[in-house]
């Protein structure tokens, strides 16, 4: 009998008890009549009395006959003389033995038990969510146990990480044969670490191997370990690999890991006491401490490898790191056919197209636009999910949420068409640039005023000079269009002049694509390659001449790319102002539309129209 069924059990026995109680209170209620002791010594005077039942401080008895449907009675005080008054009747009498031990004992005893029950469930409350439910289970582990049954997840669960699977596939038959996979003398890691951008299923992909092997999963977030208790975080680690030994074959997953095994001494204060690296130092004891022969397996997850300790990451502990990267083409249509199981698709959906239309799409991104598909096509009352829901979809994603209750005034809205027209010829006029999706001047997300989708339809590993000029050039469109019309410029080119600045700075300053400063790096790559775009301090190596130099190659580069998008529109002056008329008139703008009001587009003299062939 579990400890749940005796909880049960119990609970059946006090409700019993406070049944009977209940009961007995209502049956006294019904049959015992209290009354003022002047009517008993009425009732007493004219025999209406059987018995009498004397105590220290109430007179109880009978009836010789009902009285108002009442058979007894209760009444105060206790007189002295009152034996002698009822030896001069004929009723009978006598006296009720009191246990007064037991009711001081009462008295006292129920008091305390009930502010004790008050004070343990109160910290029992506490503790589920802080860690506190007791102080001899403080040091804990509180993993969550999962068996094959609970997981539910497999390798049919997880796509488009094909090479990550692959290198997991052997620690699942180490599981299932740990005896006989070491038969050559091999060993299997002790650790293995999952790398990868937010969203591209790790933990998914660690499950899935629980799944696969059907051993029990221990699964904790880093951040659980660490407690505001001095040692709770190291107990905890202790008490994890005890569990996972007594049910090994089985494998530990940390989640987070970069939560717990940070660098140490990394912003400690002098003289301080950092309980989280005791926590870490416990579980590098662990590594060591443990033989990969028993059947345990230890994964972990992080997105942030570059801050983990390097003690961490040596031969013998994470001896094993699993890149779960963004998938590419292939790999989004067999995510997407996974996610695409669970709704209701039209005949004539095109996979591969949504993929060509989501480069850069993690995993998670990908269920999401699903999703959102799914609830655009309930919104509208469809039967089915269409490619138009999906490309809703992917704009909502991408640009934010419409917001065509935002007013702008004519002047503003008319800025807006020629700015956004201004993007998409020069990019239809360059070779290499990412196609023109959608053009639109309906307000998006918190400050878009319009937008201009571009999707690349392959993935791209390289770049160019060339392209990342005319990927500069599209971006200053905008802005050539708003001088070549209206003569003056706008705040709403100051987006797209950051990320110019950006990418004409990265090529003079780290990718040497300027002939003056020469084929030289002068600065770090300032991203991580899982996506981390947060700008940090970097030390600078170069003398103040080199930055000036640098400050006018930037200029230069800019300069010349600017000039190449106005010699663009100017010689396309016709179809900008046809194209943005009828923007203004519909508002939105797609491909096919896009391509007809193009015909005829010329490039310049730095590049070949890529519609030409539309003349």
């Amino acid at each position: 009998m579990d400890r749940k069924q005796q909880f049960n059990i119990w609970y059946v026995l006090i409700a019993f008890m406070g049944i009977v109680l209940l009961r007995d209170l209502w049956v006294q209620s019904q049959t015992i009549e209290a009354i003022p002791y002047s009517q008993f010594e009425t009732y007493l005077a004219e025999g209406a009395i059987d018995e009498v039942v004397i105590g220290s401080n109430k007179i109880s008895g009978t009836f010789d006959m009902p009285q108002d449907g009442k058979t007894g009675f209760v009444t105060t005080p206790v007189p002295p003389d009152l034996a002698d008054r009822l030896n001069e009747t004929d009723v009978t009498y006598s006296g009720a033995v009191e246990n007064t031990w037991f009711t001081t004992l009462l008295s006292w005893l129920l008091p305390a038990l009930f502010f004790v029950g008050i004070w343990m469930f109160a910290i029992r409350r506490m503790g589920g969510g802080q860690g506190m439910g007791g102080l001899m289970s403080v040091g804990k582990s509180k993993a969550k146990v999962y068996v094959e049954s609970d997981t539910k997840v497999t390798f049919d669960d997880v796509a488009g990480v094909d090479e990550a699977k692959t290198e997991l596939q052997e620690v699942i038959d180490f599981l299932k044969n740990p005896k006989e996979y070491g038969s050559l003398g091999a060993r299997m890691p002790k650790g293995i670490l999952l790398v990868g951008p937010p969203g591209t299923g790790k933990t998914l992909l660690a499950r899935a191997v629980a799944g696969e092997a059907g051993v029990p999963f221990y699964s904790i977030s880093g951040s659980e370990f660490v407690e505001m208790f001095v040692g709770v975080g190291a107990a905890r680690v202790r008490d994890l690999f005890e569990q996972a030994r007594e049910a090994a074959p089985a494998i530990i997953f940390i989640d987070e890991l970069d939560a717990l095994g940070r660098a140490r001494g990394a912003g400690n204060i002098q003289g301080g006491n950092d309980e989280r690296e005791q926590t870490l130092n416990q579980l590098l004891s662990e590594l060591d401490g443990f033989d990969p022969a028993e059947g345990l397996v230890l994964l972990s997850a992080t997105n942030r490898p570059e801050i983990l300790d390097p003690a961490l990451l040596r031969a013998g502990r994470f001896d094993r790191q699993v890149l779960v990267d963004r998938p590419d083409r292939a790999g989004r249509v067999q995510i997407l056919k996974v996610h695409m199981k669970k709704i209701v698709l039209a005949a004539d959906m095109e996979l591969d197209d949504i993929a060509a239309l989501t480069t850069g799409f993690s995993g998670a991104d990908l269920a999401n636009l699903v999703n959102e598909a799914a609830l655009l096509a309930t919104r509208r009352r469809g039967e089915k999910v269409t490619m138009a829901d999906f490309t809703h979809a992917i704009e909502r994603i991408v640009a934010g949420l419409e917001k065509r209750n935002r007013l702008i005034n004519p002047r503003e809205r008319k800025i807006v068409a020629y700015h956004e027209m201004g993007h998409a010829l020069v990019s239809m006029a360059l070779p290499g640039v990412d196609e023109v999706h959608k053009v639109s001047i309906i307000p998006r997300g918190i400050g878009a005023l319009g937008y201009t989708i571009q999707r690349p339809t392959e993935d791209r590993f390289l770049m160019t000079e060339a392209e990342l000029r005319d990927k500069i050039a599209v971006l200053m469109g905008g802005r050539a269009a708003e001088t070549l019309v209206f003569g003056h410029l706008s705040t709403g080119a100051a987006d797209d002049l950051a990320r110019a600045t950006d990418i004409a700075r990265s090529m003079v300053a780290r990718y040497g694509m300027d002939e003056g400063l020469g084929s030289v790096s002068y600065e770090a790559e300032r991203s991580s390659f899982l996506g981390d775009r947060t700008p940090g301090y970097y030390e600078r190596t170069y003398s103040e001449a080199t930055a000036e130099a640098m400050d006018q190659a930037v200029r230069e580069v800019l300069r010349e790319v600017s000039e190449q998008a106005l010699d663009i529109l100017t010689n396309n002056r016709d179809i900008l102002e046809r194209s943005a008329t009828r923007l203004l008139d519909v508002e939105t703008l797609d491909e096919a539309t896009l391509r007809d009001l193009a015909k005829g587009l010329r490039g310049s003299a730095q590049g070949k129209p890529k519609v030409a062939a539309n003349e």
